[in-house]
């Protein structure tokens, strides 16, 4: 018998939004947040799962606060959870 080779696609992510509205061309989207979006009714919702054990902890996310010049050390300590 000969050597079989098995090719496997990896999968390209993309980051959108948890407001931005769904595209066909989307796929499988995941919600990672630990929190859910305000205004966004659950029965609606356009998240194929919901990831909230990988999202930053509430305490990283707070030390970021949204600060560009704050990205590198949550980077780092995100990675490091």
């Amino acid at each position: 018998m000969g050597n079989s080779i098995i090719i496997m696609a990896i999968p390209t992510i993309h980051i959108k939004r948890a407001y931005t509205p769904a595209s066909q061309k989307d796929g499988w989207r995941i919600l990672v947040d630990r929190l859910w979006p305000r205004g966004v009714k659950n029965e609606t919702a356009e998240y194929n799962d919901w990831f909230k054990v990988i999202a930053p902890s509430t305490q990283l996310r707070k030390a970021f606060g949204h600060k560009a010049e704050n990205w590198p050390e949550f980077r780092k300590n995100y990675k490091r959870n």
